[in-house]
């Protein structure tokens, strides 16, 4: 079983930076590939990005590729979203899943977190 918290969620302005963060606890966090997905109110749930268990490899959506960045310390057992540039089309609540495989099906994903709200204003 995994844990997982998000946070540093919040209210911006359109081209600002927010960094989210997300605290795993339970089993071998360095065994698990991150993802990032995020639900817009009205939308259904979608990849952001992922990275590896060894942070060596990440992937994006279009959609955010070159303005947000996915990071890992397995150190302190968290994963890292950082997102610049913001756009109000990314005001949506932001989840971190623990999966086996870099992918961007919510199915191969077996952990997650509870979400955090992040609102851009324009």
């Amino acid at each position: 079983q995994v844990q997982l918290v998000e946070s540093g969620g919040g209210l911006v302005q359109a081209g600002g930076s927010l960094r989210l963060s997300c605290a795993a606890s339970g089993r071998t966090f360095t065994g698990y590939v991150m993802g990032w997905f995020r639900q817009a109110p009205g939308k259904e749930r979608e990849f952001v990005g992922t990275i590896n268990s060894s942070g060596s490899l990440s992937y994006y959506a279009n959609s955010v590729k070159g303005r947000f960045t996915i990071s890992r310390d397995n150190a302190k057992n968290t994963v890292y979203l950082q997102m610049n540039s913001l756009k109000s089309e990314d005001t949506a609540v932001y989840f971190c899943a623990a999966g086996r495989y870099p992918a961007q099906v919510m199915s191969n994903y077996d952990y997650w977190g509870q979400g955090t709200q992040v609102t851009v204003s324009s």
